[in-house]
């Protein structure tokens, strides 16, 4: 008898590890990603059919907070501050609420992303912007809950909602002038410190051409302000590897002083064993 469940009991624990029921999700998963002028626009939402309801008005009753989807939260995410509605809203992730009528929807970009459909208690102060926007009537039905980018131009593009037979489009404006000026004005101005050490390092730790990992690292330096203590333990390093000792050692001093004087222990050990190393005849 104890051989019969034991079997069973195997047969039953082997069942319950190979078997994978998969079935269709009622409300599928979605993304959408555009970029819109300079700006990266990502949707994610779950996506519930009309499978003959009415929607607007019953299902969703008009004049009350609506979760904009199904499942988690619909996000709507900007990778640059966009303006909406004339107001200004920052970059980031967002929940998309909406509140629909039968003429014009409100739609609300909610700051906390992570609620399972409406927050379980409303906060104000986390509602980053909220916009109106003229609710449209279709000639057809859609069957699937819609969210697209849509409408798109250099500067601006539209955030679609479309289920049923209405249609809400919300215009948001881009900052596609001012960060294409910066981009063409970073450029114009040429490397920065930071590229010119980037490249130092890697011509230095790739055992590459040492002249020109010596030239970039003094052009970081001129560039740089500060000095910074890793900028200077970078230039002693290759002095000494192309076997100028003597600078080696100023410039590891040079990295000492500032490295004590940022308490960064961790550099002022290295620089004091270098300085010993390549002081020794």
């Amino acid at each position: 008898m104890k051989k019969i469940f034991f079997v069973l009991a195997v047969m039953a624990a082997s069942f319950s590890v190979e078997a994978q029921v998969k079935t269709p999700a009622p409300s599928p998963a979605a993304s959408v990603k555009q970029v819109v002028g300079l700006t990266d626009v990502e949707v994610d939402y779950s996506r519930p059919g009309m499978k003959g309801r009415t929607i607007f008005g019953d299902l969703v009753p008009f004049g009350k907070l609506w979760r904009t989807g199904a499942n988690a939260n619909t996000t709507v995410s900007f990778s640059e501050d966009v303006v909406i509605d004339g107001k200004p809203l920052k970059k980031g992730k967002y929940a998309l609420y909406t509140t629909p009528k039968a003429d014009n929807w409100e739609i609300i970009f909610y700051a906390d992303s992570d609620n399972w459909g409406t927050p379980e208690k409303w906060d104000d102060a986390k509602v980053a912007l909220k916009a109106t926007a003229k609710a449209e009537m279709l000639n057809r039905n859609v069957e699937s809950l819609t969210i697209g980018i849509n409408g798109l131009d250099n500067n601006f593009g539209f955030l679609e909602i479309s289920w049923e037979k209405t249609l809400v489009a919300l215009k948001f404006e881009v900052p596609t002038e001012k960060t294409a000026m910066a981009s063409i004005e970073k450029a114009l101005a040429g490397p920065t410190a930071n590229d010119y050490f980037s490249s130092a390092q890697y011509y230095y730790q790739s055992n590459g051409d040492l002249t020109k990992a010596l030239a970039y690292v003094n052009k970081a330096l001129e560039l740089s302000k500060d000095k910074p203590f890793w900028f200077n333990r970078l230039k002693s390093l290759i002095q000494a590897k192309t076997g100028d000792k003597k600078g080696a050692i100023e410039s590891a001093k040079a990295s000492l002083a500032a490295a004590t004087a940022a308490k960064n222990n961790d550099y002022v050990k290295m620089n004091n064993d270098s300085i010993a190393e390549w002081s020794k005849k």
